[in-house]
């Protein structure tokens, strides 16, 4: 079983705004705002977020709509 495995898929930065279909800077407005998907803040400054985050976080948006 590789690392990845173990630990869930994570998504590059370009990977998540390319799903959110949003800019750079419109993602880290609401990142500062704490209304982002979680994020990972690797050493080197990159940012990851892993795909069980951002499922769960699409829900919770969808939930917030529903009300």
């Amino acid at each position: 079983m590789t690392p990845t495995a173990v630990r869930g898929e994570t998504l590059t930065l370009p990977e998540v705004l390319a799903e959110l279909r949003m800019s750079r800077a419109a993602f880290y407005r609401m990142r500062a705002r704490g209304k982002a998907p979680k994020c990972l803040k690797l050493p080197n400054g990159q940012i990851r977020v892993r795909r069980a985050d951002l499922d769960a976080w699409f829900t919770d948006c969808e939930e917030a709509i529903a009300c």
